[in-house]
């Protein structure tokens, strides 16, 4: 039976977390700490400690709405009896009720519950359990690294929410030489070698169903983007230029709901200066060094049109992320020497056609992800939400864009030198077809 199990070990645990606020007057940092030996000096917390005697007691009346008499509430701790649960009686739940119940578990719990009975091992192929959950709120954002170790695949995702790690088995995929493209709305896209043959394929790690996409019109290596339509519960793959430099490829794009690749305007030629992509507001970004700025694809249109977005001076690497409501932002280092170096935000204002900084690493998470100045990172996005992650320090950093904070992620899933990482939403309603 298909299980989850919590990375264990003291890697997988999450260390003392230190976050830090921009907006914080002192720009002190935040040390967050668990566990029984810290002391909490907050007036809140002393409260639980006082007399709670019949005289100390507080009294407050109130009156409930609807009714016309006053209850009297004493802040004191009341003492439960223990609770017999009767079989016969939860055995009745009606089914609509469980499905809703259990759609509101955390997705990684769900697998736990599979083994109490028949009923709830096939709880993911219920209709009814499907429909609860795809009209819930999303569990919230994820991080999800993948690595084969030394052969077989190997997945763990980082649940923010929760602040804990799962290991999720990735046996299920086929013994190809294969990488990570990228995961959207649930689900994870991987390219790779069948042998000397180029392949794509689409998987939802939750429900642990796999497909290969038909084969491109011009099939070899290409740059790689998925992006999901919600409304329509369907996938786009959209396939750029060869990743050798052959400019001579059109553009091609796969449609879930056609299951076929259509052929597009070929890339005018430019440098790129990145293979790193980004997707925003149905249009599709990459950094060009000649002519200077962004090639825009519009996929609706499906024709590629230049913006003269001019990069900041002294920029040394720059990564492209997409963020909520049409936002773009650019992340990279600035400063020619290593002493001088720092990692900075900008924001695109399409108006204008120039980037503006909004944010800047506070110089001590940057001496810490990056110790050495050519020492290379990571970077990616979701949501407003950027994730930093160094090569050789296996360190994950996190900064909010909304409520400009920064704080540390740690874990084994990060120590891996070829691990690659991604943002990931768990989803047991995404279809790969």
């Amino acid at each position: 039976m298909i299980g989850f199990e919590e990375a264990s070990n003291t890697g997988a645990r999450l260390v003392r977390s230190g976050s830090f606020r921009e907006d914080d007057g002192f720009h002190r940092p935040v040390t967050h700490f668990g566990g029984g030996g810290s002391r909490n000096t907050s007036p809140l917390s002393r409260i639980g400690s006082r007399n709670t005697s019949p005289s100390r007691q507080k009294v407050i009346k109130t009156k409930p709405r609807g009714l016309d008499e006053e209850t009297v509430s004493t802040f004191s701790k009341a003492v439960h009896p223990d609770v017999q649960m009767e079989d016969n009686i939860w055995a009745m739940l009606p089914e609509d009720l469980l499905n809703e119940i259990l759609a509101r578990v955390p997705p990684f719990m769900i697998f736990r519950l599979r083994s109490v009975c028949k009923r709830w091992n096939s709880i993911l192929q219920d209709s009814g359990f499907l429909k609860f959950h795809s009209q819930l709120p999303s569990h919230g954002p994820c991080l999800l690294t993948f690595w084969k170790n030394p052969q077989t695949p190997q997945c763990s995702v980082f649940s923010l929410p929760l602040k804990q790690w799962y290991r999720i088995p990735f046996n299920f995929l086929p013994q190809w030489a294969f990488w990570l493209v990228g995961s959207s709305a649930g689900l994870v896209c991987f390219s790779g070698l069948d042998g000397l043959k180029f392949k794509i394929l689409v998987c939802n790690p939750l429900t642990q169903k796999w497909r290969t996409l038909p084969s491109m019109h011009n099939n070899q290596q290409r740059q790689l983007i998925m992006v999901v339509d919600r409304k329509d519960r369907a996938f786009k793959i959209i396939a750029t230029s060869d990743i050798y430099g052959d400019k001579s490829l059109p553009t091609e794009v796969y449609d879930s709901k056609l299951d076929s690749w259509s052929l597009h305007q070929i890339m005018p030629a430019v440098n790129l200066c990145s293979s790193k992509m980004a997707f925003c507001d149905s249009r599709l970004y990459l950094e060009t060094l000649s002519p200077l700025g962004l090639m825009m694809y519009r996929l609706d249109s499906g024709y590629w049109e230049h913006i003269p977005a001019k990069f900041p001076r002294s920029l040394l690497d720059g990564y492209l992320v997409a963020g909520t409501h049409k936002r773009l932002f650019l992340v990279g280092r600035i400063g020619l020497y290593s002493t001088l170096q720092s990692m900075r935000i900008w924001e695109l204002d399409h108006a204008k056609v120039v980037w503006v900084e909004v944010s800047r690493m506070p110089p001590r998470y940057f001496r810490a992800l990056l110790r050495l100045s050519a020492e290379r990172f990571e970077c990616f996005g979701q949501d407003n939400l950027i994730c930093f992650t160094s090569w050789n320090q296996g360190k994950g950093l996190l900064y909010d864009v909304d409520k400009k904070v920064w704080s540390w992620i740690a874990g084994c899933a990060l120590q891996s030198y070829n691990s690659q990482v991604c943002f990931y939403e768990p989803r047991f309603d995404a279809l790969i077809y």
